[in-house]
């Protein structure tokens, strides 16, 4: 039976690193807050039981902000657009 002990380094800078630690970052969405809220409340519980170091959640703004603008700016024609700046990408919507 063999044992095996841990070698130590010759020179005080180069020790060997402790464990790799993995990170992972998971993105949720959804329109509905309460049912992400409770599959993120789960998702932690989930690993504190496994006894990992969780950082999280982080929220996203969910306001959309709206831009009315000239659609042509030579002025032919005079008809607004309105320009949604959000998450999600949409086509302008003429009014």
């Amino acid at each position: 039976m063999a044992t095996y002990a841990a070698i130590k380094p010759a020179k005080a800078g180069l020790e060997e690193p402790q464990e790799q630690t993995h990170k992972i970052r998971i993105t949720l969405s959804s329109k509905n807050v309460k049912n992400l809220e409770k599959v993120c409340g789960d998702l932690i519980r989930g690993a504190k039981d496994k006894r990992l170091r969780v950082k999280g959640p982080v929220r996203m703004p969910t306001k959309t902000l709206l831009i009315t603008a000239k659609k042509s700016p030579c002025g032919k024609d005079l008809s607004f657009v309105c320009i949604s700046a959000s998450s999600t990408s949409s086509a302008p919507q003429k009014w």
